[in-house]
């Protein structure tokens, strides 16, 4: 199937849960994700919030599958398929392609520091190139807090040039409105889609021409940010993205990986959602009720979870 209209809205890093064995926890992956869409939220599993380079390939493969085959729908799904060998990118760019997802979230590949523009421009071209399917859409992944690795405004603009009907936006995890606001200005208006990595930036980029946004606590916050997103035009926005903030400043204050999972664990009150895969370590007995009581104090629920299991 062609992906012939570009992903909006709000999309998930989906959180991957583990079993006791740091196995992927299939049964309970695909439940996440069916509320996820529930929500009226995409899913961008793989991730940085999805553990992704913590799973091989055959694992992000396997669990891409079985979302598939559980009925959900590829065309709201925007897997991440950048890897540091360019070998992995490709067979898991070809694979989404095949399943029919809407788009590839890509990581540059991140090992190496310093890499010029030249070097980042090779490897996304040599990618396009070797998967070879017109269906392919790519959304680059700009997060050098963790990558160390930027994509920047001129790879931008080279990679539209040469690829127009491939290379179709960007998630900015930067944390710098300036470079979202650089981004929209430069490129919002060819069609370019913009979604900047916190939904705390979802109504200035929206008022700016973004598309949505990927983030982190759309895993627990999902119809709030949904919410926003369908209502940004609304007289009350401001006052729903104040509340957003709230919610995004709690969960901030923790290592945000296992704080999202233990949010999941406690309102599915299901606590095999809180195990991380090494090096990741999950939040304390002391963390994790301090984390309830602070949700707790701003209202907070997961609407739906607990009837998902």
């Amino acid at each position: 199937m062609a992906a012939a209209i570009r992903i909006k809205g709000v999309l998930s890093p989906v959180v991957t849960p583990f079993k006791a064995d740091y196995a992927p926890d299939t049964e309970r992956f695909v439940k996440q994700c069916k509320w996820l869409i529930s929500q009226n939220v995409g899913l961008a599993c793989f991730g940085t919030n999805s553990e992704a380079n913590s799973l091989s390939v055959a694992e992000r493969v396997e669990l891409l599958e079985a979302l598939v085959a559980a009925g959900i729908d590829p065309g709201r799904m925007m897997p991440g398929t950048g890897c540091c060998a360019l070998s992995d990118s490709v067979k898991l760019t070809a694979h989404a392609v095949k399943l029919g997802c809407a788009g590839a979230l890509m990581l540059p590949p991140f090992y190496y520091k310093g890499v010029p523009d030249e070097g980042l421009f090779r490897n996304y071209s040599e990618i396009i190139q070797r998967v070879g399917d017109s269906r392919l859409r790519i959304y680059l992944y700009h997060i050098p807090p963790v990558s160390q690795v930027a994509i920047t405004l001129p790879l931008i603009e080279r990679l539209i040039k040469a690829y127009p009907d491939t290379v179709v936006g960007l998630k900015d995890s930067s944390g710098d409105w300036n470079n979202t606001k650089a981004v929209l200005d430069n490129f919002a208006k060819t069609g370019f889609s913009v979604f900047p990595g916190s939904e705390s930036f979802l109504l200035a980029g929206l008022r700016n021409g973004g598309s949505g946004c990927i983030s982190a606590t759309a895993n627990v916050n999902p119809a709030a940010i949904d919410k926003l997103y369908t209502e940004w035009q609304n007289a009350d926005a401001d006052a729903q993205q104040d509340a957003l903030n709230r919610v995004r400043s709690t969960f901030a204050k923790y290592p945000m990986i296992p704080a999202l999972k233990a949010a999941v664990a406690h309102y599915a009150g299901d606590p095999a959602w809180g195990t991380t895969r090494p090096p990741l370590v999950e939040l304390d007995a002391g963390q994790r009720a301090k984390l309830v009581d602070e949700l707790t104090a701003i209202d907070f629920a997961m609407p739906g979870l607990q009837a998902r299991r």
